[in-house]
């Protein structure tokens, strides 16, 4: 842009008449503003807030499935879940999610402070609710990190994209989020939430049942929750073009929960007709809008697993066997969780 600056100066530095050097102020200026806006950083999620969506699923809702064999895997490996288990319709919202950490702040179970944050050798601090974790055992793997007892983060309160306030005495959630997915939510945190009310977080095994059901077609259980194929309208993922999407950009936002449950909605931005997404058993969200933990740990490693999609994932990884890992300190605005019991 320099470059072109200068010759155009130049180029009428050769010329006498006073009209052609108002016409270099004039470009001059508008090639300056075209540079200016070329380098203008692209607005964050955090910067524009969508409207409140009410979408008609009761977050506090909860789904049976029923015992049985079932197709797990890529390969479809016949697995028997010999129990009646239940899981929650919808992830946690983050009204759900400061609802706990109020109850759990009253009954000390948490406090709010400066707590260590550890991961291998690295060790930092950082400002949010947190509460004591008994461990994990330890294997002495390769690569295997030992999770010691202690406290640990729950959930950063003055972290970037975080959607629960806190104001020194009572956590409230951002009304316009409130029903959208718990983010920023450590694997600590949420177990701990799931443990406040005498349950856990699903199994592997428990969560990819719950999201294909027992289903074969041509020996093969079902790709996505809805079926065998998936369209844009079938669940909250990069560039799907939901009104997200339009608000934000490719990347988009996480989607109230139960979003894509047949509905049409209307924005400025537009209108958007949903496919109604639920799994077999009438759970929604199980492909995309957020990563959910998973309750396994598993022999030589510290990683916890997290099922579904993501907003910030392709198609591709919201197929039902897909899974993502992280250590149990982490916390990103992709993940969320559900409950089973």
């Amino acid at each position: 842009m320099k470059n072109k600056l200068m010759s155009l100066r130049t180029f009428f530095a050769k010329q006498p008449s006073s009209s052609n050097r108002r016409l270099l102020r004039i470009i001059a200026l508008a090639m300056t503003l075209i540079l200016i806006s070329s380098c203008a950083p692209t607005p964050s999620v955090a910067a524009i807030t969508p409207p409140y969506i009410d979408t008609g699923i009761d977050p506090e809702s909860w789904a049976l499935i029923p015992a049985g064999s079932f197709p797990y895997g890529q390969h479809d490996h016949i697995t028997d879940v010999d129990y009646n288990y239940e899981m929650m319709v919808t992830t946690v919202t983050n009204e759900q999610y400061a609802r706990f950490l109020n109850e759990a702040l009253a009954a000390g179970v948490i406090r709010v402070g400066e707590v260590e944050v550890e991961t291998g050798e690295q060790v930092w601090v950082e400002f949010g609710a947190y509460g004591f974790y008994p461990g994990d055992p330890y294997d002495g793997y390769k690569h295997e990190e030992e999770i010691k007892p202690g406290d640990k983060l729950f959930f950063p309160t003055e972290a970037d994209g975080v959607r629960i306030t806190f104001d020194g005495q009572t956590f409230r959630s951002i009304h316009e989020y409130s029903n959208h997915p718990a983010t920023m939510v450590t694997w600590f945190g949420a177990n701990a939430y799931c443990e406040f009310y005498g349950w856990r977080l699903p199994s592997e095994v428990e969560w990819e049942k719950a999201a294909r059901g027992t289903e074969l077609v041509d020996g093969h259980g079902l790709p996505f929750t809805w079926g065998m194929h998936i369209e844009r309208n079938n669940a909250n993922y990069y560039s799907s073009f939901d009104l997200f999407v339009k608000m934000f950009g490719k990347l988009g936002n996480t989607t109230p929960v139960g979003f894509y449950n047949g509905n049409t909605y209307t924005l400025p931005e537009g209108s958007y007709a949903t496919l109604d997404s639920a799994s077999p058993y009438g759970l929604y969200d199980m492909a995309g809008n957020v990563w959910q933990w998973t309750g396994d740990d598993y022999p030589k490693q510290h990683y916890r697993h997290m099922r579904g999609g993501s907003f910030y994932s392709y198609e591709v990884d919201l197929r039902v066997w897909k899974f993502n890992s992280a250590g149990p300190q982490h916390y990103s605005p992709q993940v969320g969780f559900r409950c089973a019991r």
